[in-house]
């Protein structure tokens, strides 16, 4: 199924991503997200959504989670990512391993973190707090 979305931009670069639950601003000014920022958030979003489906057919719970994605753009255009590495701290779970597992299983199934991984090195390291 086809999904769509109305990006309006005005006066330049200047835009927002308009959704049923609100707006995203769309832009380089402060308050507005650019484009990387959003794939970023598209990633750690889509990634930890798949996560919680896995841990919730285990069982498992957590109180949550932080995950800081760092990319890196190749010099040549286009410049597509050449890498992205994500830091992820889990918070409250006495089950490191069977999370472990859990979020490793999240990255061959999330469709954001595997799209990447067709132009990017993905990487990540798991932390637990």
């Amino acid at each position: 199924k086809m999904a769509s979305r109305a990006i309006r931009f005005e006066n330049g670069f200047h835009g927002e991503l308009q959704l049923d639950e609100g707006v995203v601003k769309i832009g380089r000014e402060p308050g507005s997200a650019a484009p990387y920022d959003m794939l970023y958030g598209a990633l750690a979003s889509c990634l930890y959504v798949t996560f919680l489906g896995i841990l919730e057919k285990k069982r498992i719970a957590i109180e949550g989670a932080e995950i800081v994605v760092e990319g890196e753009k190749r010099t040549e255009v286009p410049t597509t990512l050449k890498t992205v590495h994500l830091t992820v701290t889990i918070r409250g779970t006495q089950k490191e391993e069977a999370v472990r597992k859990s979020f490793e299983l999240a990255t061959k199934y999330c469709s954001v973190y595997q799209t990447i991984s067709h132009v990017a090195e993905m990487s990540y390291e798991l932390h637990f707090a």
